[in-house]
């Protein structure tokens, strides 16, 4: 009786700090609480002169990055600052910051224009955004007024933050701060666990860019976590709840993520929220959105207002200046008779207090294309399907996969035809198209993050052994079960597609993603395992790193390098 007694009361204590933590996650992301701490903020920072013998500093300023630390002061000549945080037990962390709007303006000019002008995808991670910030010249980064944030403070204990200020005559000036690194406010790993540590070579590739941990979805808070390449924290960014699926760099110098299944949020480099979009009661998003070229987020939806339950079949769009939200595409009503052809039954992870779904196409991922039109994935068919004029009128332009999963219907005959001897797909994750100017026009790549695992709860009686190599295996710890990260080259002139690359990972049956981080460098999470891994061209693992899950799985790991945001 004693034992259920402190069982009962240790559950109640937890439950209860969960709640004044949700709570005090659900004020940060009020537009009083953020003008607030700006008002404070202000009037501490301007109370004195700040030059670099009086630094400003404030430790997470907006609640949006618990060991983050503002940073403030004047020079007379213009410069650009590197800092280093150390501290013991850990190695050092070393970023040059972005310390002015108009440099961070400057960076993010030179990445767009480096791709309109060799027409080339540039990744989002730290070696592609590297190799075009090393174009813009000091004068466009320097200046005389540094605010910046320090990303990447040690919890609860000594940090030390060197500051390297530069002028553009080369004069060198440092400044040393000493700082107690905050307490978290979740319960995640400082360091992860290194299963295969990276060599110096593959630490130097993989720069000073962090692993943006998408989705260790808990049933507490939720959070998303930034880790460097030695698999130390460099941030906790609390979210309302569900997850952030990726993040999105608009021309404005604001970076986008979802905060919940109603919320787009906009931060700026300082880690103020400065937008926050509700999408009201019809819709709320998942797995997925993308940036059009007009700055609109274009997401991923389930329509709430359904009578027959149907979700995660819907793509919207949400203007960023006005939050204004408009169905684009309602996959029911385009692919009616495949729908109808399933049975009605599924889950929906965003909404997990839903009943009598009919979870039958199961989107996980929208990439915009050049031309106008969208490359979706679709979980439940093992299907990449190309939508013409997503934002217009849309029509369906190709599928890439299996397509006797398509049998008897019309859909079937847009199926591009296989070259080479390979098995398809079996509920593919986080497909990316890649644009290389060396191609011919009409061919781009599309790599993948392959389950390689066949199954469809809405299509029992589908024999998913039809496609080679495949596995059943509903377990992550199956042995004899591998997911793949795959490429391949499509023709849209002839209308096929070809395997150009592809080896074996560890096995994930549901969620997780793949990144090309470099020419020969990749990026690959297997979510269910709680590992993610650096391999080079030929599947020769470089780095791994496993974090520990809160509940199921880590749905995404994205690194980014951040340039023109925190970094320069």
């Amino acid at each position: 009786m004693c034992l259920f007694y402190k069982d009962d009361v240790s559950a109640a204590i937890k439950e209860r700090r969960v709640e004044r933590l949700n709570a005090q996650v659900e004020n940060i992301y009020t537009t009083d609480y953020q003008s607030m701490m700006d008002e404070q903020l202000t009037k501490e920072r301007d109370s004195k002169e700040r030059t670099v013998d009086n630094i400003y500093t404030k430790v997470n300023p907006y609640g949006t990055n618990t060991t983050s630390m503002y940073v403030y002061f004047t020079t007379d000549t213009a410069s650009t600052v590197s800092y280093t945080v150390s501290a013991d037990g850990y190695p050092d962390y070393t970023a040059t910051a972005v310390t002015s709007d108009e440099a961070a303006s400057a960076i993010r000019s030179a990445i767009n224009a480096s791709e309109n002008s060799t027409g080339d995808t540039l990744s989002p991670s730290a070696s592609d955004e590297d190799s075009v910030v090393s174009t813009v010249s000091e004068d466009k980064l320097a200046s005389t007024t540094h605010e910046f944030l320090v990303l990447g403070l040690i919890p609860q204990v000594k940090n030390t933050v060197t500051l390297t200020i530069t002028a553009t005559d080369g004069t060198k000036t440092t400044r040393t701060i000493t700082q107690k690194g905050p307490k978290l406010l979740g319960s995640e790993e400082v360091q992860l666990e290194q299963t295969t540590a990276p060599d110096s070579t593959t630490l130097g590739e993989l720069g000073n860019g962090l692993y943006a941990i998408l989705g260790n979805d808990s049933n507490e808070q939720d959070f998303m976590y930034y880790y460097d390449a030695n698999g130390v924290l460099r941030g906790e960014v609390p979210v309302l709840y569900y997850r952030s699926h990726r993040l999105l760099f608009d021309n404005n110098g604001l970076m986008w993520l979802s905060a919940s299944t109603k919320n787009f949020v906009a931060m700026n480099r300082l880690g103020k929220i400065v937008k926050n979009i509700n999408l009201g009661d019809r819709f709320i998003l998942h797995h997925d959105y993308a940036l059009d070229s007009d700055g609109n987020i274009v997401s991923l939806a389930t329509d709430l207002k359904r009578s027959d339950h149907a979700v995660q079949d819907q793509v919207i769009k949400v203007d960023t200046n006005t939050g204004k939200v408009s169905l684009l595409v309602d996959f029911g009503e385009l692919f009616s008779d495949y729908k109808s052809s399933t049975d009605h039954s599924g889950i929906d992870e965003s909404d997990p207090t839903a009943k009598n779904r009919w979870d039958w196409i199961h989107f996980n991922t929208i990439q915009l294309m050049d031309d106008g039109s969208a490359l979706l994935s679709a979980r439940e068919t093992s299907t990449m399907i190309k939508i013409n004029d997503i934002e217009g009128t849309p029509t369906l332009d190709y599928m890439i996969g299996e397509p006797s999963v398509w049998d008897g219907m019309d859909e079937q005959d847009s199926f591009l035809t296989k070259v080479g001897d390979f098995g398809d797909t079996g509920g593919q994750h986080s497909i990316t198209v890649q644009y290389d100017s060396s191609l011919p026009s009409g061919q781009y790549y599309v790599y993948l993050f392959d389950n390689n695992f066949g199954y469809a709860m809405t299509r029992p009686d589908y024999d998913w052994t039809v496609i080679d190599g495949i596995s059943t295996a509903q377990s992550s710890k199956d042995k004899d079960s591998n997911s793949q990260f795959r490429k391949y080259l499509v023709d849209e002139n002839a209308g096929t597609y070809t395997e150009v690359q592809s080896f074996d990972v560890p096995y994930s049956p549901y969620v997780s993603s793949a990144q090309e981080l470099s020419d020969d460098l990749n990026l690959v999470d297997t979510g269910m395992q709680g590992l993610f891994g650096v391999y080079d061209d030929n599947g020769n693992l470089k780095a791994q790193y496993k974090m520990e899950l809160s509940t199921a799985y880590i749905y995404r790991v994205y690194q980014y390098g951040f340039r023109g945001f925190y970094f320069a």
